[in-house]
């Protein structure tokens, strides 16, 4: 499918884009090599050559890209509206057309006063700049919302595959892009403004849940990003396409059935994701001696904190690692004993009946569109919260039974696909054990790769995590 994408999209793109390279004095290859066609252009337009660099830079990159692309039309003699406006939105149809049209020549550099006196049609500045943020910002709109969306690893639930400082791109075509369901926002903000705070998004119109085809669906265990669900509720009650994003392993599909014994995942009765990266934690116990901070911080692992002083819990040590890490640890000289950490915090449906906990839980099975699931005093905990806040029905359990939009039942076809999320890092993860299930319609799009890592514990030439860059998500 993404051959699909190139041959409808980009290659007639950068084919027309070569045959205006051609019309003034360059090779065509020239146009579609990476950054070296951007350095071209700024010789054919009179832009700084250091905006190169500018290209590296996300959100900024974006404005740069379609200023030098446009200010390359211009030499061309494409100053226009209507030609800037299909130059953005359609440039596979009409980059072939200019190219090809012997009355579409080039005019010599577009900023520079001589090109102005060659040709007298001339913007004003203000109009100029104008031009390029609308189309720029449209442009961006479009990428984040149906292309790639930059995303940042804010906490350490995904450690040790997600680092925190992690920056990566999030592709909404894998899954098919969600169509917006809070048009009205304010460009390159989520939920907030920027600065003043507040919704940065107006709920005036609301369109139902679409998603366009995807070139696969979603698999056990990908990496995904999705919308909280909790923010459904108050004090937030957020419109699902605006809640919060976060970011957790798929460990089970609709369909399957999932537990947790002695805190390791099954799913249908086998081993569930279980990489030598999943973290645990542990209970550390010294000599009285205690660890090295400094060490910890070195090693990068994560351990519990004391939330006044932000420094570490001591006697024990709660630490958060690899299986690997704590049999590295257990080798110190003033480590006497290392326990595993039983997490018995309360588990989802959180009913207080099943004693669900986050190392032991289920059997649960994820819910699949079309199943019929049996409702009783005993499976409402579970569903409840499917049934209304996430496909919108009135439920009410009354002594003489259940009704559902005022008709007693016994029964209840699911109208979507769910996923059960979980953290690498087990033990330190707010995910589907403490929420649930989460929809389809608050899925937002596959993780891809990371395109910076920054560590804010590294020294100064050491903050950039150069073995990260553009490296792939497993």
């Amino acid at each position: 499918m993404w051959y699909i994408v190139v041959l409808v999209w980009a290659a007639p793109s950068l084919y027309g884009l070569g045959l205006l390279f051609k019309k003034a004095g360059k090779q065509g290859w020239e146009a579609i090599v990476p950054f070296y066609g951007a350095y071209m252009t700024t010789r054919l337009t009179a832009r700084p050559a250091w905006w190169v660099f500018l290209l590296l830079l996300p959100i900024v990159n974006i404005f740069i890209f379609y200023s030098l692309y446009l200010d390359l039309l211009r030499c061309f003699g494409k100053r226009r509206f209507w030609e800037t406006a299909v130059a953005v939105l359609l440039p596979f149809i009409f980059l072939p057309l200019w190219g090809r049209d012997p009355k579409v020549t080039y005019l010599g550099r577009s900023n520079t006063a001589i090109f102005h006196k060659k040709y007298p049609y001339k913007k004003s500045f203000v109009r100029e700049w104008a031009d390029a943020l609308i189309f720029a910002t449209v442009a961006a709109t479009l990428i984040r919302g149906f292309l790639l969306e930059a995303y940042m690893i804010p906490t350490g639930s995904m450690e040790r595959r997600l680092l925190i400082g992690d920056f990566l791109f999030v592709s909404k075509l894998n899954y098919g892009p969600r169509i917006p369901m809070t048009p009205l926002a304010f460009p390159f903000a989520h939920h907030t403004m920027p600065i003043t705070g507040g919704k940065a998004y107006s709920e005036w119109i609301q369109f139902p849940y679409q998603r366009w085809p995807g070139f696969e669906s979603l698999e056990r265990n990908d990496v995904v990003v999705f919308n909280y669900p909790m923010e459904a509720d108050t004090p937030y009650n957020r419109p699902i396409d605006k809640r919060e994003n976060y970011i957790k392993r798929v460990v089970a599909v609709a369909g399957d059935v999932v537990e947790m014994h002695d805190g390791e995942l099954q799913v249908n009765n086998h081993i569930g994701y279980a990489s030598d990266d999943v973290q645990r934690a542990y209970f550390v116990y010294t000599d009285g001696a205690g660890l090295d901070e400094q060490r910890l911080i070195d090693r990068r692992f994560d351990y519990a904190k004391d939330p006044q002083t932000d420094l570490p819990i001591t006697e024990p040590y709660l630490l958060h690692i690899t299986r690997q890490e704590m049999e590295e640890i257990r080798k110190w000289a003033n480590v006497k004993t290392i326990i595993p950490y039983q997490n018995t915090a309360s588990a989802f449906p959180h009913d207080g009946k099943r004693k669900w906990t986050y190392h032991d839980f289920g059997p649960l099975s994820v819910p699949k569109q079309g199943d019929v699931v049996q409702l009783s005093a005993e499976t409402l905990p579970i569903y409840t919260r499917l049934i209304t806040v996430y496909e919108g029905n009135k439920l009410t359990a009354r002594p003489e039974g259940i009704y559902i939009n005022g008709q007693k039942t016994s029964t209840y076809t699911v109208k979507m696909n769910y996923y059960w999320m979980m953290g690498d890092n087990r033990d330190n993860s707010a995910d589907s054990r403490e929420f649930g299930f989460v929809p389809e319609d608050h899925i937002v799009g596959k993780a891809l790769f990371t395109w910076m890592s920054y560590d804010e514990h590294g020294r100064f030439l050491s903050k950039i995590r150069w073995n990260r860059i553009f490296k792939a998500i497993h």
